[in-house]
């Protein structure tokens, strides 16, 4: 089969990452392809950069792309006809010739706090050890709750949640969309008020990318969510205008409030000796979801 190829329209060829959070965010898309669109799928399962490099810390990973970079390929090289990521973990900049097709129904987009015994983020002990792979929950952790302790801690959920039931840690910070995706929702001991601890931007959205002029393209927008691209694309925008990927310490956070779109951006700045949270504010019509996220990122940057 030449580069760009493609199999029959009826049957898309998905590529995915290979762990069991990929795997179970693909069934989710898999189903939402089929019933919006009707196709069947085959799915191609694909390791990439971050997923061999478990033992660098998020804080030390130069550059953008690590967990999407070999499925952005699969779709250049005809191997694939949709790609499906945490939509958090996309880039600023997709590769030239790719597009989002959708993005599916958000799920709970809040910080997940889990503890062994079920204790609160108020209720964790100074000195409390928490596992994190993500600079901006150490950075909002850091401000509030500066007696607490964050661990670097990668892999994956699985892993982690063994880490701390055998006491490396005392607490985790993770997405509780992933552990709602994986059955272990019942794992999360608090799910932390977005409104003060601001999710990553895209958090809890699954989004489908496929080559930008293709009819899988116009397939996979049968499943858009016009909500969750709303808000994606004002927290996208915010992420974009600061110039900056995984390792800064931001929070946005968009929904719909009475047929408005309501972004929350919030940016940890640290002076060396605490952490304070700056935050900014705007709401307006859905369809301005860009620019309404530029006015939020210019309020953070001043």
């Amino acid at each position: 089969m030449s580069p760009g190829a493609s199999a029959s329209p009826r049957v898309l060829r998905v590529a995915t990452r290979g762990s069991a959070l990929a795997r179970a965010q693909t069934e989710i898309a898999v189903a939402a392809l089929r019933g919006a669109a009707g196709v069947e799928t085959e799915v191609l399962v694909v390791r990439t950069s971050g997923d061999r490099s478990q033992h660098v810390p998020a804080a030390l990973m130069e550059g953008q792309g690590w967990f999407t970079a070999e499925l952005e390929q699969a779709l250049l090289d005809g191997r694939a006809d949709a790609a499906v990521h945490s939509a958090k973990d996309l880039p600023t900049e997709l590769a030239d010739g790719l597009v989002v097709a959708a993005y599916l129904p958000r799920a709970d987009a809040r910080d997940a706090l889990v503890t062994r015994d079920g204790a609160s983020l108020v209720e964790l002990r100074a000195g409390a050890r928490v596992g994190t792979s993500s600079p901006r929950r150490e950075a909002f952790l850091r401000a509030v709750r500066p007696d607490v302790r964050a661990v670097p801690m990668r892999g994956n959920v699985d892993t982690r949640l063994r880490k701390l039931d055998e006491g490396e840690v005392d607490a985790l910070l993770l997405a509780a969309a992933g552990l709602d995706r994986l059955g272990l929702g019942e794992r999360a001991s608090e799910r932390l008020d977005p409104a003060q601890f601001v999710p990553a931007p895209a958090q809890g959205v699954i989004a489908v990318e496929t080559r930008r002029v293709s009819e899988t393209a116009a397939l996979c927008a049968a499943a858009n969510d016009a909500d969750a691209a709303a808000a994606v694309r004002a927290e996208r925008e915010v992420l974009r205008r600061l110039g900056a990927g995984c390792r800064l310490p931001l929070g946005a956070w968009a929904r719909i409030d009475d047929g408005r779109l309501v972004v929350l951006g919030a940016l940890a700045v640290d002076s060396g000796t605490s952490v304070s949270i700056r935050t900014a504010e705007r709401s307006g019509d859905p369809a301005d979801a860009q620019a309404l996220g530029a006015a939020v990122a210019e309020e953070l940057r001043g």
